[in-house]
């Protein structure tokens, strides 16, 4: 699969093509960025073509990674896919539920396989920690807690788009990815609240009964920061356990999800629809923490216990 690059900085350069150009089955084909000199610099990097024309690199390959803040991602994502394109995808899928929306429905019309990045469900031991989970019953409730230093310590990370948009946005997908396949799918947000910096503390209702609390913060003192969640029920309590991987394994594992679902037709687990339901359920919590009232959800796509 003839594989392009959108998206020129930091993530991209750390993960996405490494992942990209290591992956045995993946023909890194070219980059494009918003900055054409950034564009030339990283694809040279990596021995592959730069494009000034983001359309010709649609027309050049079989599908597009995606390593952009979530408004810019969004909008070519679906023209991408309207291109004939497969998309590898980056949380959050996108800043609006009308955003999201589009791209889902751009992919379902062109026939295109999605995979949006969610890091720990492309990692082994969590991914298999959370299918064993999903199978366990009577779980009464759950708590993440996601504390990033981002924005007290020198890190890359400390883009626009996250001091913009927080913690809730950017470490929240990671937290509700780990949570909906286990618990079922958010019925409603109940409470939210700010803490200190861009901390969140989100309150949410499952459709399986239970319920679960997240701590989000990009804010966190660097000897506070760390992520952790807990499940607690019948069976006693589990905790999610840390992978031995870091993003570039992770990247190329989803990957490999693209190329299965690009083959058989099978939406991966963590495709475009779980994508918009996270972005659902943020935009709920959000109109919380912006003085709005409690929030119920229509129903999307439940995930499927036990896919990871």
């Amino acid at each position: 699969m003839r594989i392009g690059l959108l998206g020129t900085g930091p993530w991209a350069q750390f993960a996405h093509a490494p992942a990209l150009s290591g992956h045995d089955e993946l023909d890194f084909a070219g980059v494009w960025g918003r900055r054409p000199e950034a564009a030339k610099e990283l694809a040279e990097r990596h021995g592959v073509r730069a494009y000034d024309d983001v359309d010709e690199l649609f027309a050049d390959v079989d599908a597009v990674a995606v390593a952009l803040p979530p408004d810019v991602q969004a909008d070519l994502a679906a023209r991408a896919a309207r291109a004939g394109c497969h998309l590898l995808l980056d949380k959050p899928l996108a800043p609006t539920v009308e955003q999201g929306r589009a791209v889902v429905e751009a992919a379902g019309e062109a026939g295109v396989a999605s995979v949006v990045f969610f890091t720990t469900r492309f990692q082994p031991e969590p991914a298999a920690w959370i299918a064993e989970q999903a199978a366990v019953p009577g779980w009464f409730t759950g708590r993440a807690q996601w504390l990033g230093a981002v924005f007290t310590s020198e890190s890359p990370f400390a883009t626009p788009w996250r001091r913009e948009k927080g913690a809730l946005w950017d470490v929240g997908p990671h937290a509700l990815s780990v949570l909906l396949p286990v618990l079922g799918d958010v019925r409603r947000v109940t409470a939210a609240a700010y803490g200190p910096g861009d901390t969140a503390h989100v309150v949410l209702d499952h459709a399986g009964g239970a319920s679960s609390t997240l701590t989000l913060s990009l804010t966190a003192p660097p000897a506070a920061s760390g992520a952790a969640l807990e499940l607690l029920g019948e069976a006693g309590t589990a905790v999610l356990p840390e992978s031995s991987d870091g993003a570039v394994p992770a990247l190329m594992r989803a990957a490999d999800a693209l190329l299965a679902a690009a083959r058989t037709g099978r939406p991966h687990a963590c495709d475009a629809a779980f994508g918009l339901r996270v972005t659902e359920i943020l935009t709920a919590a959000e109109d919380l923490l912006n003085g709005g009232g409690a929030l119920a959800l229509e129903y999307g796509r439940v995930p499927t216990p036990g896919r990871s």
